[in-house]
């Protein structure tokens, strides 16, 4: 944990741990007193705000898993989440390499492929069509996991909260099925991604998410490589267990059973430049951009300007409830216009939390920023 002063102060911090903590809020911490004192006309103004953010740290935090049971920390990995993954036995393998700290680097992938694995028994993952059809509302991991028959000792919720949170993203924006265009069509605008580009797999879960929907989602952003631009990559198949005997194994019972199919393109570079292309062919029903960190890039703002004047629905989330606060002060800033959808926690966030961190606040938070349109999608029925 770092200290908050860090960068501030004249002096260097006094040892490596900050373990100092603001005794108003408890969000922060410092090396040693001077440096708390240094770094108050900073945090004063944040320190209030701080505070009623950790009154709701344990709703932040439930979760249902009982993979999420850590053991005795050992320091032969570089990470908590390292360690975490070993523990687990699944460090370094198939889809989970890019969640360690010593994952494969998407910019050097030189394979994006489907070919990767769950890594797990077919009892622990998602490998094939589910047995019951999705009801009529998702809200919670645990109703995820009983509809999918899933033990709760099942680690999948940490690669499944990107193809979750756009099923919540579609809830939220209250589009139907029948509304798409009139032929079972699903077009995504997807921001900003990162590895998740190295665990694409993984978005086969939206064919039982959306039976019977064509979904076309455009991956755009400046960590797609150079060589992937425009590249079409279709799944329709779920990703596979470890199972030999598995179905999952063969075309037979694993190809597209649903009438679902998935169609990701990879887009290099931001969103307001390459925008005028993709919306030739790809008129969007929703605009999504996973852990934006608005408020960190100056990028986001070119964007979100031609957001605002296409009027298309966008939903961000945010790594924490801070962030999210701060992106929602510079989208409105940057608008003129309130958000149409409060900050609000996303039922299926990332339940692992990050590593260090000079906020206690919880880094895996994953809350809502905003939703506009000219329209009144986002108004109350």
């Amino acid at each position: 944990m770092e200290c908050a002063a860090k960068g501030l102060a004249a002096e260097p911090c006094a040892g490596d741990l900050a373990d100092r903590r603001c005794g108003s809020c408890g969000a922060v911490a410092y090396c040693s007193r001077a440096h708390q004192t240094i770094h108050w006309k900073v945090h004063k103004e944040e320190c209030e705000r701080f505070a009623e953010q950790m009154r709701r740290i344990d709703l932040l935090s439930q979760f249902p898993f009982t993979f999420l049971e850590h053991p005795a920390l050992n320091h032969e990995f570089p990470s908590t989440r390292c360690f975490f993954f070993q523990s687990i036995e699944l460090h370094q393998k198939g889809l989970w390499k890019p969640e360690c700290i010593c994952g494969t680097d998407v910019a050097s992938a030189k394979d994006l492929s489907l070919a990767a694995e769950w890594n797990l028994q077919s009892s622990l993952c998602p490998c094939t069509e589910p047995e019951n059809p999705v009801p009529a509302v998702l809200a919670s991991w645990e109703d995820y996991y009983q509809w999918r028959s899933l033990p709760l000792h099942s680690p999948v919720s940490v690669l499944l909260h990107w193809p979750l949170t756009l099923y919540h993203c579609l809830q939220l924006s209250r589009l139907q099925t029948s509304r798409y265009d009139g032929q079972d069509t699903l077009c995504i605008h997807y921001l900003g991604p990162e590895k998740e580009l190295l665990q694409l797999a993984a978005f086969g879960e939206l064919r039982a998410l959306f039976p019977g929907v064509q979904i076309h989602i455009e991956l755009v952003g400046p960590e797609v490589p150079e060589s992937r631009d425009g590249e079409v990559v279709n799944i329709s198949r779920y990703a596979c267990c470890s199972d030999e005997s598995c179905c999952c194994k063969s075309s037979i019972g694993s190809e597209d059973l649903s009438g679902t199919a998935v169609r990701l393109k990879l887009w290099k570079g931001f969103y307001h430049e390459r925008c005028g292309d993709i919306m030739k062919d790809s008129n969007p029903h929703l605009i999504v951009a996973p852990n934006a960190g608005v408020a960190a890039y100056p990028s986001w703002m070119p964007t979100i300007e031609i957001i605002r004047q296409t009027g298309i629905p966008a939903i961000f989330t945010d790594f924490c409830e801070e962030a999210a606060h701060l992106a929602s002060c510079c989208i409105s800033s940057m608008t003129g216009q309130p958000l149409k959808i409060p900050i609000q926690v996303n039922p299926f966030r990332q339940p692992v939390p990050a590593d260090n961190s000079a906020l206690y606040l919880p880094c895996y938070s994953n809350c809502f920023v905003f939703g506009m349109r000219k329209s009144t999608l986002f108004e109350p029925p």
